[in-house]
């Protein structure tokens, strides 16, 4: 029995794998988890897995306290690597430590679902990446930027008007001209994240010779995704799906 692990900055998703694919996802925040909420959360005595897979961008301290919960159950975590080539996808990076072990694991997830097809594969958390795959799985290089809920939240925190007007009140609309000052923080941030996605597919028509599909995921992906005006589908829980292909695969061993 495998438990898939799918570890963010804010949140936690995870799914036993039921045949090839993940079954019913559960998702929490874990900012104040230790080794024993893990254990408590993740399984039971009863049903304990025999391996976990975990896809982790949270950091050494969530990555210990996790490794330690499964080294007391007698459990083995593997923690995913990248590495230059790797299920059908091929970093494009120049070092591919360097690209997040998540954006990683949702490419090969989304090789999975929509093989030989150009892809743009969006995650949607505290940031936004993308991520442009050709037909062949190989890797063009990325996008980072602030996702909507950290934007408003910048704005929120770094300014005094926009933050002072922002809170309470009417929202004012829903559309890009908001008729409040929380509605143009909330909507802007929401517009921005899906012109990017529009540009950033218009300009990979340049390099691939057609337009890829966007492939969007991640908690923040429903509020971005009706704005986009490009071809694309929404995915939940693609790092999950990118896990279970991961898992008839061998993994180097984890030094965490």
């Amino acid at each position: 029995m495998i438990l898939l692990i799918d570890i963010g900055n804010t949140r936690i998703k995870w799914a036993r794998l039921t045949g090839s694919r993940p079954a019913r996802a559960h998702a929490a925040a874990h900012a104040r988890w230790g080794a024993k909420d893990y254990a408590r959360r993740l399984w039971s005595s009863a049903r304990k897995p025999e391996r976990l897979l975990v896809s982790s961008v949270a950091g050494a301290r969530v990555d210990r306290a996790l490794a330690a919960a499964a080294r007391r159950a007698g459990i083995a975590a593997q923690f995913v690597r990248v590495p230059r080539r790797g299920s059908g996808v091929t970093v494009g990076y120049l070092e591919p430590w360097r690209l997040g072990v998540d954006r990683f694991v949702a490419a090969v997830g989304a090789r999975e679902l929509f093989p030989g097809v150009p892809l743009c594969v969006i995650g949607v958390g505290t940031a936004m990446t993308l991520d442009l795959l050709d037909g062949r799985g190989f890797h063009k290089g990325g996008v980072i930027i602030p996702a909507p809920a950290l934007m408003v939240e910048t704005l929120l925190n770094k300014t005094h008007g926009i933050g002072r007007r922002a809170r309470g009140g009417a929202l004012g609309g829903g559309g890009l001209f908001g008729r409040s000052t929380r509605a143009a923080v909330l909507q802007g941030a929401r517009y921005a994240a899906a012109a990017t996605i529009d540009r950033a597919i218009e300009e990979a028509r340049d390099i691939l010779g057609r337009k890829p599909l966007g492939v969007l995921t991640g908690g923040g992906a429903g509020q971005v995704r009706p704005l986009v005006l490009s071809s694309c589908v929404g995915v939940a829980d693609l790092v999950l799906r990118g896990l279970a292909v991961l898992s008839r695969t061998p993994q180097p061993r984890s030094r965490s």
